[in-house]
């Protein structure tokens, strides 16, 4: 990544916070890994202003601590972290739709995209490929969330569903994805949205944060067996 003539230093801090993020979603930068704004900067041959403005801006997003003296590091998200990551989104949703009129806004000619990004999520999620499903559901829930009247808290929903995916990303690579954990929801969520089926949008989101939990239960028993080392996680996905 290289700055040109026609890249403004803000584009280029955009995108050096886009490769880290993909970084990060891809497992290759773990939790944990330390790094600094000149290393970065090297990495990608630019200067350290926007790089510094990117990693702080990932460090707001959660996805970064900041060290004065140490730099950078990727955030570790426990399972707590995760575990209250799904209550949050599951609050949210739920809120979102006990007064849909006011808060929802369902544009009829997005819906379209959404069913594709859902149905490709769930295909990949089936064919076992991490990188193609993390990039569909990320996908599904940002446009999805283009149909929030509140801007906030559509940004909430985003920064949470990336978050999640932080935590799950480096345990799925490392234990491999089992069908029978998978959430399958996306289909039947944007089909009961496009309805204005408030009462399935409640069944799906309890569905979603029912699987949610049982993971982090079982992620919690297993570290337990291993005298809380926290290595052995078992699979899942955090849709």
């Amino acid at each position: 990544m290289s700055p040109s003539g026609g890249v403004t230093r803000n584009t280029l801090r955009q995108q050096i916070a886009d490769a880290l993020r993909d970084e990060v979603l891809a497992g290759r930068l773990p939790p944990g890994r330390e790094f600094t704004v000149k290393q970065i900067a090297e990495q990608y041959g630019v200067s350290a202003t926007p790089v510094r403005e990117a990693l702080f801006d990932l460090s707001a997003q959660g996805l970064l601590a900041s060290d004065q003296h140490r730099g950078f590091q990727v955030r570790e998200f426990t399972v707590a972290d995760y575990r209250a990551m799904a209550e949050a989104r599951a609050l949210v949703v739920e809120g979102l739709f006990r007064n849909p009129v006011e808060r929802v806004a369902v544009r009829p000619e997005g819906l379209a995209s959404i069913r594709r990004r859902a149905a490709e999520a769930v295909r990949a999620a089936k064919g076992g490929d991490l990188d193609v499903l993390i990039g569909y559901d990320l996908r599904f829930w940002r446009e999805l969330g283009q149909f929030v009247l509140n801007p906030y808290v559509a940004d909430f929903l985003t920064r949470l569903r990336v978050q999640a995916w932080v935590f799950a990303v480096h345990r799925l690579r490392r234990e491999g994805m089992d069908e029978n954990v998978l959430w399958f929801g996306h289909e039947e969520l944007v089909e009961a949205i496009g309805r204005g089926d408030h009462e399935q949008v409640h069944a799906a989101m309890h569905s979603y944060y029912a699987h949610a939990l049982a993971w982090a239960d079982r992620l919690e028993a297993r570290e337990a067996e291993e005298g809380g080392s926290g290595r052995a996680e078992a699979p899942g996905h955090c849709a």
